[in-house]
C-alpha cells in the first residue's frame, strides 16, 4: 500500500515507501530553483536520457499502457493521455478511472514513461516526455469484481492497443505462470505482425516472483530486469531468467499517484516503462525503423557494466539511452513475429486441448521467464537429444555390444568343446 507524499507548509517533501516496508524518505526544503522530486530522478542522467533528449524526446510515438488505468488529469500527465478504453468492465470508458487492488499503479507507470513535469523544472519528468499514451485499464488482484477473465482482458487489450495506433505496449504485470492461453498467441502475434513492440517486466522476488511468468515468457517480448542505485542486480526488486533482454533501475523510483502527489517505489514494474520510454525515443529518432531494429538498438547498445552478458540477471546489460539513439547498429537478424511463430509451430501442434480452469490472477509486478515453458511428459518428443544420447543411447549401445560379443564367444566356446568331445 503506497502513501501519497505532499508538500508541507515548511516546504519539505515526504515520500513514504510501503512496497517493501522501507522507512519514509524525508527531504529537507530545497532552494527556490531546485525541486526535490526532480532531484530524485537519478536515472535521467545516470542512464543517458538527458543526453538522448538532444536527439529525441519521443515526439510522434504512441505507447499503450495496459495497467490499472492512468489518471490523465494530474499535472504531469495533462495532454499526455490521448485515448483509452476499459476491458475489465468495471472501469471508465476512457481507461482513466483507476481500478483494482493497486489502483495507483498505472498512473505511477505512466509518469515514469511520459510525465511532463509541472513546469519550471518541477514534478516528475518521464524518460520520453513528448510521447503520447493510450490508457487501457484491466482489473488486478483477487478481489476484483470484474466478470471478464484476466486472460480475455489482456488479449482484448493488446488488440485494442494495436488497432488504435500504439507502436509500443507497456505491460508491468504478470500472470504468475510460465504458460499462457492460446488467445494470447493470437493477440501478441497480431501485435508483432503490425510492427508493435511489447515490453514486459521480469518480476520481483519480494513479491513472490522467483520465476518469470507470462507475458514475459512469450517469445518476441522485450523483458526488463531491475538494478539498484549502484547498478547492481536488485535482489528484492527484480528476478532472473534466460530471456531477460536488458536491465534498468528498479529501486528508489518516484512516480505520480491519481489525484496528484508522489510516491517512492521499487519494482520491475517501474523499470519496464523506462525501457518502453527508451524505445519511444528510438522510434521517434528513426521514424521508419522496424520494431525488430528498434529492439536491437536497445539491446546492442546496452552496457555490460563489467558483467558477462548475456546473462539471466542483466540480460544484455544496462540500458544506455544516449547510445541507443545515436550509435551505429547493425540490423536485427530476427523479428518478434518470427520468434513467436516458430514457438507456436513447435509447441502448440502436439498439445492436447486445454482443460477449463480458473485463469490465474494478474498482479502488478514484473516477472522473469524462461523462454520456453516446461514441457509435460506426454508432450515430449521421442527424438534423440544431447542428454539422451549421452546418458541413455550411447551407454546402452556399448552395453549391448559387449553383451552380444559375450554371447558370440560363448557360442563359439560351446561348439569347440562339443567338437573336442566327439573326437575323443
Amino acid at each position: 500500500m503506497t502513501v501519497r507524499a505532499r508538500r508541507s507548509a515548511a516546504g519539505a517533501l515526504i515520500v513514504a515507501v510501503a512496497l517493501l516496508g522501507a522507512s519514509p524518505i524525508v527531504l529537507d526544503a530545497q532552494p527556490a530553483h531546485a525541486d526535490p522530486v526532480r532531484d530524485l530522478e537519478y536515472w535521467l542522467n545516470d542512464y543517458g536520457f538527458s543526453q538522448a533528449w538532444t536527439t529525441s524526446k519521443g515526439a510522434g510515438v504512441t505507447v499503450a499502457v495496459i495497467d490499472t488505468g492512468v489518471d490523465g488529469s494530474v499535472a504531469e500527465l495533462k495532454g499526455v493521455v490521448v485515448g483509452g478504453t476499459d476491458v475489465s468492465g468495471i472501469g471508465s470508458a476512457n481507461g482513466q478511472k483507476p481500478v483494482g487492488d493497486e489502483n495507483s499503479h498505472g498512473t505511477q507507470v505512466a509518469s515514469l514513461l511520459a510525465g511532463r513535469g509541472t513546469g519550471e523544472g518541477n514534478g516528475v519528468l518521464g524518460v520520453a516526455p513528448e510521447s503520447q499514451l493510450l490508457s487501457i485499464s484491466v482489473a488486478f488482484g483477487s478481489d476484483s469484481t470484474s466478470e471478464v477473465s484476466t486472460d480475455d482482458q489482456i488479449a482484448k487489450a493488446v488488440r485494442w492497443a494495436v488497432d488504435n495506433g500504439a507502436e509500443i505496449i507497456n505491460m508491468s504485470l504478470t500472470r504468475n505462470t510460465l504458460d499462457w492461453p492460446q488467445s494470447w498467441d493470437d493477440a501478441f502475434l497480431y501485435a508483432f505482425q503490425h510492427d508493435v513492440i511489447v515490453v514486459a517486466a521480469a518480476g520481483n522476488r519480494a513479491g513472490g516472483t522467483s520465476q518469470v511468468g507470462a507475458p514475459a515468457t512469450i517469445p518476441g517480448v522485450v523483458v526488463v530486469a531491475g538494478v539498484d542505485r549502484n547498478k547492481e542486480a536488485s535482489f528484492d526488486a527484480s528476478s532472473q531468467g534466460i530471456v531477460i533482454s536488458v536491465a534498468a533501475p528498479s529501486e528508489e523510483l518516484v512516480g505520480v499517484v491519481p489525484g496528484g502527489g508522489y510516491v517512492a517505489w521499487n519494482g520491475t514494474s517501474g523499470a519496464t516503462p523506462l525501457v518502453s520510454g527508451l524505445l519511444a525515443l528510438v522510434r521517434s529518432a528513426y521514424p521508419d525503423i522496424s520494431a525488430a531494429d528498434a529492439i536491437n538498438r536497445v539491446i546492442a547498445t546496452a552496457d555490460p557494466n563489467g558483467h558477462d552478458v548475456p546473462s539471466p540477471i542483466y540480460g544484455n546489460g544496462l540500458i544506455d539511452a544516449a547510445a541507443a539513439v545515436t550509435a551505429d547498429v547493425a540490423p536485427a537478424t530476427t523479428t518478434p513475429e518470427e520468434q513467436l511463430t516458430d514457438w507456436i509451430r513447435i509447441h502448440r501442434r502436439a498439445q492436447p486441448p486445454a482443460e477449463e480452469t480458473t485463469a490465474p490472477t494478474l498482479t502488478p509486478t514484473t516477472p522473469v521467464p524462461d523462454p520456453i515453458p516446461e514441457v509435460e511428459a506426454e508432450d515430449q518428443s521421442f527424438m534423440a537429444t544431447d542428454w539422451t544420447l549421452r546418458y541413455l543411447t550411447v551407454p546402452f549401445a556399448v552395453l549391448l555390444g559387449f553383451g552380444s560379443l559375450a554371447v558370440l564367444l560363448g557360442i563359439g566356446a560351446t561348439r569347440h568343446i562339443k567338437r573336442a568331445l566327439r573326437k575323443q
